[in-house]
Protein backbone atom coordinates (compact mmCIF):
# COMPACT_ATOMS: atom_id res chain seq x y z
CA UNK A 1 0.00 0.00 0.00
CA UNK A 2 1.39 3.42 -1.07
CA UNK A 3 1.15 6.37 1.00
CA UNK A 4 1.46 10.15 -0.45
CA UNK A 5 1.12 13.36 2.12
CA UNK A 6 -1.25 16.30 0.56
CA UNK A 7 -2.13 19.08 2.47
CA UNK A 8 -0.90 17.88 5.33
CA UNK A 9 -2.77 14.61 5.26
CA UNK A 10 -2.43 10.65 4.29
CA UNK A 11 -3.98 9.48 1.11
CA UNK A 12 -3.09 5.58 0.70
CA UNK A 13 -3.28 3.46 -2.85
CA UNK A 14 -3.65 -0.22 -3.37
CA UNK A 15 -2.39 -1.41 -7.04
CA UNK A 16 -5.15 -3.16 -8.24
CA UNK A 17 -4.37 -4.13 -11.77
CA UNK A 18 -4.14 -0.57 -14.09
CA UNK A 19 -5.83 1.46 -11.47
CA UNK A 20 -4.92 2.11 -8.25
CA UNK A 21 -7.69 1.81 -5.30
CA UNK A 22 -7.64 5.47 -3.31
CA UNK A 23 -8.39 3.65 0.15
CA UNK A 24 -8.62 5.98 1.88
CA UNK A 25 -11.86 7.14 0.15
CA UNK A 26 -13.12 3.98 1.75
CA UNK A 27 -12.88 4.97 5.28
CA UNK A 28 -16.67 4.55 6.68
CA UNK A 29 -17.57 1.72 3.82
CA UNK A 30 -17.85 -1.71 4.87
CA UNK A 31 -15.32 -4.07 2.94
CA UNK A 32 -14.39 -7.66 2.45
CA UNK A 33 -11.11 -9.53 2.30
CA UNK A 34 -10.98 -12.53 0.56
CA UNK A 35 -7.67 -14.69 0.34
CA UNK A 36 -7.35 -16.30 -2.59
CA UNK A 37 -4.77 -18.83 -1.43
CA UNK A 38 -2.87 -17.67 -4.50
CA UNK A 39 0.76 -16.57 -2.93
CA UNK A 40 3.37 -15.39 -5.22
CA UNK A 41 6.92 -14.13 -3.85
CA UNK A 42 8.51 -10.82 -3.81
CA UNK A 43 11.95 -12.21 -5.28
CA UNK A 44 11.30 -14.94 -7.65
CA UNK A 45 7.84 -13.70 -8.65
CA UNK A 46 6.84 -17.32 -8.52
CA UNK A 47 4.10 -19.14 -7.37
CA UNK A 48 4.74 -20.71 -3.93
CA UNK A 49 3.00 -22.81 -1.61
CA UNK A 50 3.84 -20.66 1.22
CA UNK A 51 5.32 -17.47 1.91
CA UNK A 52 8.29 -17.65 4.23
CA UNK A 53 9.25 -13.74 5.28
CA UNK A 54 8.71 -10.27 4.18
CA UNK A 55 6.33 -11.42 1.38
CA UNK A 56 9.67 -13.95 0.08
CA UNK A 57 9.56 -17.60 -0.35
CA UNK A 58 12.02 -19.16 1.57
CA UNK A 59 15.00 -19.43 -0.95
CA UNK A 60 14.27 -15.94 -2.25
CA UNK A 61 14.27 -14.83 1.25
CA UNK A 62 18.32 -16.36 1.82
CA UNK A 63 19.60 -15.57 -1.26
CA UNK A 64 17.96 -12.71 -2.73
CA UNK A 65 19.79 -9.13 -2.57
CA UNK A 66 16.62 -7.07 -1.34
CA UNK A 67 16.29 -9.16 1.03
CA UNK A 68 19.82 -8.64 2.70
CA UNK A 69 21.12 -8.21 6.14
CA UNK A 70 21.02 -4.42 5.56
CA UNK A 71 18.00 -4.39 5.40
CA UNK A 72 16.69 -4.74 8.54
CA UNK A 73 19.93 -4.21 10.09
CA UNK A 74 21.83 -0.85 8.57
CA UNK A 75 24.58 -1.39 10.63
CA UNK A 76 25.97 -4.37 8.74
CA UNK A 77 26.29 -2.90 5.26
CA UNK A 78 29.34 -3.72 3.71
CA UNK A 79 29.11 -2.27 0.57
CA UNK A 80 31.36 0.70 1.57
CA UNK A 81 34.22 -1.84 2.00
CA UNK A 82 33.29 -3.52 -1.14
CA UNK A 83 32.49 -7.05 0.33
CA UNK A 84 29.52 -8.21 -1.45
CA UNK A 85 26.68 -9.68 0.41
CA UNK A 86 24.23 -11.20 -1.96
CA UNK A 87 24.97 -8.89 -5.00
CA UNK A 88 27.31 -6.32 -4.80
CA UNK A 89 26.33 -3.88 -7.23
CA UNK A 90 22.61 -4.28 -6.33
CA UNK A 91 23.99 -3.36 -2.59
CA UNK A 92 26.40 0.09 -3.51
CA UNK A 93 23.36 1.28 -5.44
CA UNK A 94 21.51 0.99 -2.40
CA UNK A 95 23.76 1.52 0.38
CA UNK A 96 26.30 4.25 -1.34
CA UNK A 97 24.02 7.11 -1.20
CA UNK A 98 23.36 9.72 1.73
CA UNK A 99 21.06 8.24 4.68
CA UNK A 100 19.32 10.14 7.56
CA UNK A 101 19.12 9.26 11.28
CA UNK A 102 15.55 10.42 12.47
CA UNK A 103 13.04 10.67 15.25
CA UNK A 104 9.74 9.91 14.86
CA UNK A 105 6.32 10.18 16.70
CA UNK A 106 4.22 6.28 15.89
CA UNK A 107 2.67 5.93 19.43
CA UNK A 108 6.33 7.10 21.50
CA UNK A 109 9.53 9.04 19.84
CA UNK A 110 11.36 5.92 18.20
CA UNK A 111 14.70 6.27 16.10
CA UNK A 112 14.85 5.26 12.56
CA UNK A 113 16.98 5.20 9.40
CA UNK A 114 15.81 5.80 5.77
CA UNK A 115 17.75 7.41 2.62
CA UNK A 116 18.01 10.77 2.50
CA UNK A 117 15.91 10.78 -0.90
CA UNK A 118 12.66 9.27 1.08
CA UNK A 119 12.33 10.28 4.60
CA UNK A 120 8.20 11.10 4.54
CA UNK A 121 7.67 7.96 2.47
CA UNK A 122 8.89 5.96 5.57
CA UNK A 123 7.79 8.18 7.70
CA UNK A 124 3.94 7.39 6.32
CA UNK A 125 4.85 3.85 5.93
CA UNK A 126 5.38 4.05 9.80
CA UNK A 127 2.13 5.57 10.78
CA UNK A 128 4.34 8.49 11.98
CA UNK A 129 2.61 11.66 12.89
CA UNK A 130 5.23 13.62 13.71
CA UNK A 131 9.45 13.51 13.06
CA UNK A 132 12.33 15.10 12.79
CA UNK A 133 15.90 14.21 10.56
CA UNK A 134 18.74 14.19 13.03
CA UNK A 135 21.62 13.48 10.98
CA UNK A 136 22.48 12.76 7.36
CA UNK A 137 25.46 10.76 6.50
CA UNK A 138 26.94 9.62 3.47
CA UNK A 139 26.20 5.73 3.34
CA UNK A 140 23.94 3.03 5.01
CA UNK A 141 26.74 1.54 7.30
CA UNK A 142 27.65 5.22 8.96
CA UNK A 143 24.01 5.68 9.87
CA UNK A 144 23.47 2.06 10.81
CA UNK A 145 26.17 2.81 14.03
CA UNK A 146 24.24 6.17 14.58
CA UNK A 147 21.37 4.67 15.23
CA UNK A 148 22.62 0.80 17.13
CA UNK A 149 24.16 3.93 19.78
CA UNK A 150 20.78 6.03 19.72
CA UNK A 151 18.61 2.93 20.46
CA UNK A 152 20.62 2.54 23.95
CA UNK A 153 18.33 6.03 25.09
CA UNK A 154 15.47 5.76 21.90
CA UNK A 155 13.07 2.47 20.84
CA UNK A 156 13.72 1.61 17.53
CA UNK A 157 10.49 -0.37 17.19
CA UNK A 158 6.81 0.41 16.83
CA UNK A 159 4.34 -1.14 18.91
CA UNK A 160 1.46 -1.92 16.26
CA UNK A 161 -0.72 -1.36 19.32
CA UNK A 162 -0.24 1.31 20.77
CA UNK A 163 0.10 2.84 16.94
CA UNK A 164 -3.62 1.63 16.02
CA UNK A 165 -4.75 2.89 19.27
CA UNK A 166 -3.80 6.23 18.28
CA UNK A 167 -1.70 7.79 20.81
CA UNK A 168 -1.34 11.21 20.66
CA UNK A 169 1.99 13.52 20.10
CA UNK A 170 0.62 15.79 21.89
CA UNK A 171 3.26 17.07 24.43
CA UNK A 172 6.55 16.24 22.84
CA UNK A 173 9.04 19.12 22.60
CA UNK A 174 11.30 18.09 20.21
CA UNK A 175 13.81 20.67 20.81
CA UNK A 176 14.49 18.58 24.16
CA UNK A 177 14.17 15.19 22.21
CA UNK A 178 17.00 16.19 19.91
CA UNK A 179 19.27 17.30 22.45
CA UNK A 180 18.40 14.36 24.03
CA UNK A 181 20.02 12.81 21.22
CA UNK A 182 22.87 14.82 20.47
CA UNK A 183 24.23 14.60 24.24
CA UNK A 184 24.97 11.37 22.91
CA UNK A 185 26.65 11.73 19.70
CA UNK A 186 30.32 10.71 19.43
CA UNK A 187 32.63 14.45 18.16
CA UNK A 188 33.12 12.52 14.70
CA UNK A 189 29.40 12.24 14.12
CA UNK A 190 28.71 16.14 14.92
CA UNK A 191 29.96 16.81 11.29
CA UNK A 192 26.41 14.71 10.44
CA UNK A 193 24.31 16.58 12.39
CA UNK A 194 21.21 18.62 10.61
CA UNK A 195 19.32 21.79 11.82
CA UNK A 196 16.04 21.40 13.17
CA UNK A 197 13.41 22.05 10.73
CA UNK A 198 9.96 21.06 11.45
CA UNK A 199 8.81 18.98 12.99
CA UNK A 200 6.86 17.27 10.11
CA UNK A 201 3.54 16.42 10.52
CA UNK A 202 0.30 14.44 8.94
CA UNK A 203 -2.96 13.32 10.07
CA UNK A 204 -3.93 10.18 8.84
CA UNK A 205 -7.98 9.19 7.82
CA UNK A 206 -8.75 7.67 10.64
CA UNK A 207 -12.41 8.07 12.48
CA UNK A 208 -12.24 6.17 15.09
CA UNK A 209 -9.22 4.03 16.63
CA UNK A 210 -8.87 0.85 18.00
CA UNK A 211 -9.65 -0.04 21.50
CA UNK A 212 -8.82 -3.31 22.06
CA UNK A 213 -6.95 -3.78 19.08
CA UNK A 214 -6.26 -7.98 17.52
CA UNK A 215 -4.57 -8.77 14.34
CA UNK A 216 -6.33 -10.06 12.02
CA UNK A 217 -4.52 -12.94 9.92
CA UNK A 218 -6.25 -14.01 6.69
CA UNK A 219 -4.16 -17.20 6.96
CA UNK A 220 -6.40 -17.74 9.98
CA UNK A 221 -9.56 -16.23 8.73
CA UNK A 222 -9.39 -16.16 4.82
CA UNK A 223 -12.66 -14.18 4.42
CA UNK A 224 -13.50 -10.90 6.74
CA UNK A 225 -16.07 -8.42 6.49
CA UNK A 226 -15.82 -5.37 8.79
CA UNK A 227 -16.37 -1.39 8.16
CA UNK A 228 -13.33 0.44 8.16
CA UNK A 229 -13.00 3.11 10.30
CA UNK A 230 -9.06 4.34 9.87
CA UNK A 231 -5.88 3.58 8.18
CA UNK A 232 -2.33 4.81 10.05
CA UNK A 233 0.81 3.16 8.00
CA UNK A 234 0.47 -0.08 6.63
CA UNK A 235 -3.16 -1.12 9.18
CA UNK A 236 -6.16 -0.90 8.24
CA UNK A 237 -8.42 -0.49 11.05
CA UNK A 238 -11.72 -1.53 11.58
CA UNK A 239 -14.82 -0.99 13.90
CA UNK A 240 -14.60 -3.87 15.92
CA UNK A 241 -11.32 -3.06 16.41
CA UNK A 242 -9.15 -5.99 14.06
CA UNK A 243 -6.57 -4.55 12.20
CA UNK A 244 -5.29 -5.79 9.08
CA UNK A 245 -1.47 -5.07 8.28
CA UNK A 246 -1.31 -4.56 4.31
CA UNK A 247 2.36 -5.10 4.47
CA UNK A 248 2.09 -8.31 6.74
CA UNK A 249 0.15 -9.97 4.01
CA UNK A 250 2.58 -8.71 1.31
CA UNK A 251 2.64 -11.59 -1.57
CA UNK A 252 -0.75 -12.75 -0.62
CA UNK A 253 -3.57 -12.14 -3.43
CA UNK A 254 -6.50 -10.99 -2.22
CA UNK A 255 -9.56 -10.01 -3.98
CA UNK A 256 -11.86 -7.10 -1.94
CA UNK A 257 -15.32 -5.81 -2.10
CA UNK A 258 -16.92 -2.83 -1.00
CA UNK A 259 -20.22 -2.12 0.12
CA UNK A 260 -21.24 1.64 1.07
Amino acid sequence: MRAVREDGRALYYLDAGSIPVAVHSLVGKELTLEATGKRVCNGCQKEVEELFRMGYCRSCFFTHPAAGASLVSPEKSTAHLGIEDRDLAYEQALQLQPHVVYLAHTGAVKVGVTRAQQPETRWLDQGATEAIVLAQTTNRYEAGLLEVHLKNYFPDKTQWQSLVKGSSPDGVDWNAERTKALEHFQPEWMAWVQELDGPWRVEYPVLQYATKPSYLSLEKTPEFTGRLSGIRGQYLIFEDSRVFNVRGHEGHEVRLRVRS
